[in-house]
């Protein structure tokens, strides 16, 4: 699982989430690394170039949605350092890619704190590498454990839980299954988190990939089954007071200088809200 980040929500049959190291760390495709190929990371093997090869010869726009979360989430982060908020809660971080949300903040004010988080092992010691320094931490951690993440020490040290953070889940909920109910995962993390703290998040969608003449043989589905319309994604913000411009697809979010011409090459949502 991973987000800002990990994947974009398409799959083919064969493509399965790594859970460790060892010789066969490249030779199969990985959700985090093919994400970093596509955004134009370099922490990526021939399985994952490869992999994101099948999903551009049938969807040119996963890489278009990819980068547009990637600005997204700066344009976000940026927005509420500025607006005040010193702390961020990265869930599915993903492997480091510039400018990290640290960096994004940091740059508008340099005590602001940043803990990443992911389930993956591999983003996590990348994470610990590479991200470490003042104000920030990394930690292995599964969202669909909520409580170990607000309970573990590490964010504890960092984050002050009686202070505003903004809670960052960018393409990381399309990973989890209706099933295992991601819309109380959301809200637990916000019941925790105190008054004036902010949700950001971004989410794939199927509303803009239907296209009869396309061959999507070698897919389980043109997106995976975490793509979720419109109204499903709402539904995560239920308490909160969304920001303008709301809930848009990514290149419309507050898109100021060097925005996306087309966004309809974007299959996917976000929003910023506050709890009141």
């Amino acid at each position: 699982m991973n987000s800002s980040g990990a994947g974009i929500g398409l799959r083919t049959p064969g493509s399965r989430p790594h859970t460790g190291h060892g010789r066969d760390q490249g030779r199969q495709a990985n959700p985090a690394r093919v994400y970093n190929y596509l955004v134009g990371g370099k922490d990526n093997y021939l399985a994952d170039y490869e992999q994101a090869q099948r999903f551009l010869k049938v969807a040119p726009e996963v890489r278009d949605t990819a980068l547009s979360n990637r600005r997204f989430l700066a344009r976000a982060v940026r927005d509420l350092a500025a607006d005040g908020i010193t702390q961020f809660l990265d869930i599915g971080s993903g492997l480091p890619v510039n400018p990290n949300v640290h960096e994004v903040a940091q740059s508008v004010n340099p005590l602001a704190r940043v803990v990443y988080v992911d389930n993956d092992p591999i983003v996590a010691s990348h994470g610990r590498a590479l991200l470490a320094g003042s104000g920030t931490t990394t930690i292995r951690a599964d969202l669909r454990e909520p409580e170990r993440i607000l309970d573990h020490q590490e964010l504890r040290r960092l984050l002050d839980p009686q202070q505003p953070v903004a809670i960052v889940l960018a393409f990381v909920l399309d990973y989890i299954a209706d099933a295992e109910d991601p819309w109380g995962l959301v809200a637990e993390l916000m019941d925790w988190a105190a008054p004036g703290s902010c949700l950001v998040l971004s989410h794939v969608t199927g509303d803009f990939t239907q296209n009869p003449y396309r061959d999507w043989s070698g897919f389980t589905s043109p997106v995976s089954s975490g793509a979720r319309d419109l109204s499903q994604i709402q539904g995560f913000f239920s308490g909160l007071e969304l920001l303008e411009p709301g809930l848009v697809q990514l290149p419309l979010w507050r898109p100021g200088i060097g925005a996306e011409h087309d966004p309809s090459r974007v299959w996917a949502y976000g929003g910023v809200a506050r709890k009141p």
